[in-house]
């Protein structure tokens, strides 16, 4: 791209970004808020602290206010709840902690239970508190309770949706009585972020839910056909004299781990701490010193013949939780943190790499977030990661050296977001990467909108990403943007989109993208029901189209129409299908791993379905079938997967998951090696299967034992190799053979894993997790090894053992402080 259409390009997105601005406070003018009119609950001040033990017999709820009223919203919208299944509710607050009791009214003999891990919902009734001090509509937290006894607890907003790795310490009981159950809660104030105020006003939202049928309620009615959940909170009065508290929370730990692989044995015991500190009333600082993720589980590897990377999600509770602000704009992808060294090895006449590290030593990491209560916020990120060395050995003299591939690293990220009229934002973002001496630089910057108007019915949304890369002395500058306009209310809803990368945008360093240069458009059109028919809970039909080009050059590459079909029916069995077609001619300009040259394919499609059966059975089971194939002369590819997954609860505390997956592509075609520079394709038959089991058995709502396993084989075997012409097709070249070529497509790509582990929640907060984990891994040439002796020759490869014990303690600076105080009187 020349110059000065870059400088046209940004001029455009700059001009775009304003209008759409412009356009958006317009909306909010027009329109006026079409809500009902709100709850509101008074809260009572207590003197005596009730006993969280479940049994409603102390004596604040003999005088607090109670509330009930209850009302359906799904499936059925604004139908009362019965007497029968009444919800009454009870609120106290004191200096300490707000207090909730709950009478939930239900036939015994109908109740879910299941024990389950803590933010695994399960088959169990539940219900929820949401709590939003500032009132926005916006930025909630929930708290769980199960009939089980089990907590679930998440921070809301929507950005994220709902975020159950949040997690915090906080108290409930149960008790189940010939009336359904009852239920107490403490909720310290340390769990909330909120401004000292004479009056405050806080939004509050009560849910009951009956598994058996799958039905909500709500204390305040919610309308789910148009609108966030937030804008149907009530209101919580009363709270007169409330200071926030120091929030100040410790988190030590200490873990020991014995490593065993190909006969060597490594011990080794780790110290760290994590905090919780509130800065002010409504930001806070979470670190985490001397960082220890030796319990994260082993990634569900797969064999990747694509040209983009292999991707995992996130596993390290730090970088799970509280990211709700970090995640604007789809630039931090948490696992860059500590990832593979971006480095690469100068090897000298007749060395080897003997080790490169698969990832670098996080030496800390630290972020501070908050909102005010005018709905500004601002989130902190920084972490830093250690100088990393690969090893490197002389073939000859067997003197082994270490070669840095990555610097001592600094990552961070700042987001300054303001929101408004409770449901629109706007916010800016940058990210940056700093590493010493001549490694690679980074940084990026985005603004963004997000605009709802006052009825809840029409969205614009859209951003403009600019990124900057030093790169040894060369400096590479690039620019994306996005822009969404959409009806989101209704049966009927519609929307459209346009995305846009230049050549030279690159957010991998700290964010994830797996391709640049586009210049997309897609149109959508959906139809769902919200209320039941007389044989379906809900269905809903989606369907889309893409046109998909190069920003440079501007040519086209390729078209998608999708459609799709979900339903449930009443007795909570669901069913679906999905079908993709790629019209005529379609443009890769990636598999073939070359700048400028591309692969052709054509007409493509694919059909889909899913079929779930009611999980509240004992026995269910989940199947996905897929099929799809290429109308192309010459070609004559087929493929189908499927994948069956079988589930039995046995009881209440012991559940197990089996799954099956088999995938067999016929006459696939795509990049198979390099020879002389070029490009070599191949015809090949790819066939994988995966086996896995997931076991559960909860003894109660404080001790889990866990097992996972995963076996997953992938084969590939060419047959024909092709030579690929600057017009994007492929000729059979008949000089490359298996024997011919300088590296050996064919694979056979295996792997093992199991994790058993065993949870105890041994006071508020406090954990002991002892972990037993082994894995095995083996890739050779033997595409034609059949399943047995390929498990053979995995179990005589090298096995990963490992075992650890990690005890964490959770520490309250203001339970602490009262000790002391009693200590000195």
């Amino acid at each position: 791209m020349q110059p000065s259409q870059s400088k046209n390009n940004v001029s455009q997105f700059i001009c775009h970004f304003l209008v759409v601005i412009i356009l958006g406070f317009q909306y909010q003018t027009v329109f006026s808020q079409d809500i009902p009119p709100k709850k509101r609950l008074q809260i009572a001040r207590t003197h005596q602290a009730p006993v969280i033990d479940g049994i409603l017999n102390d004596s604040i709820w003999n005088h607090a206010e109670t509330t009930t009223g209850f009302t359906q919203y799904k499936p059925d919208i604004g139908l009362p709840a019965t007497q029968d299944r009444r919800t009454i509710i009870q609120m106290a607050f004191n200096d300490k902690a707000i207090y909730i009791a709950a009478k939930l009214y239900d036939d015994p003999t109908l109740m879910m239970n299941q024990l389950t891990a803590r933010d695994n919902f399960g088959q169990t009734d539940y219900f929820k508190v949401t709590i939003n001090p500032n009132n926005d509509a916006q930025n909630d937290t929930q708290f769980v309770v199960f009939s089980s006894g089990l907590q679930a607890d998440a921070i809301a907003n929507p950005t994220i949706g709902e975020d159950f790795s949040w997690n915090d310490v906080w108290e409930s009981a149960v008790v189940r009585t010939e009336e359904g159950w009852t239920l107490e809660m403490e909720l310290p104030y340390r769990t909330l972020r909120f401004a000292e105020e004479e009056k405050p006003v806080w939004g509050i939202q009560f849910i009951r839910f009956f598994r058996r049928e799958r039905s909500e309620y709500a204390w305040n009615p919610i309308d789910p056909t148009k609108g966030i959940v937030g804008l149907y909170h009530g209101e919580l009065v009363g709270l007169e004299d409330l200071k926030p508290p120091v929030r100040l929370n410790l988190y030590p730990f200490t873990t020991g781990i014995v490593n065993n692989f190909d006969g060597k044995t490594e011990t080794k015991l780790t110290f760290g701490m994590d905090l919780k500190y509130g800065l002010s009333d409504n930001f806070t600082l979470d670190a985490t010193l001397v960082p220890d993720f030796s319990q994260a589980r082993f990634d569900d590897i797969v064999l990747n013949l694509g040209p983009f990377e292999q991707t995992f999600a996130e596993q390290r509770q730090f970088f799970t939780e509280g990211i709700d602000l970090f995640s604007k704009g789809n630039l931090f992808f948490s696992r860059r943190v500590g990832s593979r060294p971006t480095g690469n090895v100068d090897l000298n006449d007749n060395e080897i790499t003997q080790d490169f590290p698969e990832e670098t030593k996080v030496l800390n990491a630290a972020k501070i977030s908050g909102r005010t209560k005018n709905g500004l916020g601002i989130g902190l990120f920084n972490a830093v990661t250690a100088n990393t060395f690969a090893t490197i050995r002389d073939t000859i003299t067997g003197a082994a050296r270490q070669q840095l591939v990555e610097p001592l690293a600094n990552y961070n990220i700042l987001v300054v977001d303001q929101q408004f009229n409770r449901n629109s934002s706007i916010s800016l973002i940058n990210t940056n990467v700093l590493r010493e001496g001549n490694f690679r630089d980074a940084n990026v910057t985005a603004a963004l909108f997000d605009i709802v108007n006052k009825r809840n019915t029409y969205n614009v949304a859209g951003d403009i990403k600019m990124s900057r890369l030093n790169l040894q002395n060369t400096e590479q500058v690039g620019y994306s943007s996005s822009f969404r306009a959409a009806k989101v209310h209704g049966n009927f809803r519609y929307g459209m989109r346009h995305s846009f990368a230049d050549t030279q945008y690159d957010i991998n360093d700290i964010g994830l993208i797996f391709r640049n240069n586009f210049n997309n458009f897609r149109a959508e059109a959906s139809y769902q029901i919200f209320e039941p028919t007389k044989k379906l809970n809900s269905y809903s039909f989606q369907l889309s189209y893409n046109h998909n080009r190069l920003a440079n050059p501007g040519v086209y590459t390729g078209t998608n129409i999708g459609l799709s079909y979900r339903a449930s029916t009443r007795k909570l069995d669901s069913y679906g299908f999905n079908f993709d077609l790629q019209p005529g001619k379609q443009y890769d300009y990636f598999e073939a791993r070359t700048p400028g040259k591309f692969f052709i394919y054509e007409n493509y499609v694919r059909l889909g379905g899913f079929l779930s059966s009611n999980y509240n059975r004992r026995f269910a089971v989940d199947l996905r079938p897929n099929f799809e194939t290429l109308f192309e002369d010459g070609r004559e590819y087929t493929a189908w997967n499927t994948r069956l997954s079988p589930r039995f609860r046995f009881n209440d505390h012991f559940l197990m998951v089996y799954t099956f997956a088999y995938n067999f592509r016929n006459n696939d075609r795509g990049f198979a090696t390099r020879q002389a520079g070029e490009p070599v394709f191949g015809e090949r038959d790819r066939q994988i299967i995966e086996n896995s089991i997931s076991t559960n058995y909860t003894f109660n709502p404080f001790q889990v034992l866990s097992l996972t396993f995963r076996n997953y084989w992938d084969t590939v075997t060419y047959d024909n190799f092709y030579s690929l012409l600057d017009n994007g097709r492929l000729v059979q070249n008949n000089n490359f053979n298996i024997n011919t070529l300088d590296n050996n497509p064919n694979i056979n790509f295996s792997t093992w894993n199991l994790d058993l582990s065993y949870s105890w929640q041994f006071a508020p907060g406090s954990f002991l997790t002892a972990l037993y984990r082994n894995q095995l891994f083996n890739n050779t040439n033997s595409s034609t090894e059949n399943y047995t002796d390929t498990l053979n020759n995995l179990f005589n490869a090298p096995a990963q053992h490992t075992i650890s014990v990690r005890v964490q303690y959770f520490l309250d600076y203001a339970n602490l402080k009262s000790v002391f105080q009693k200590n000195n009187s």
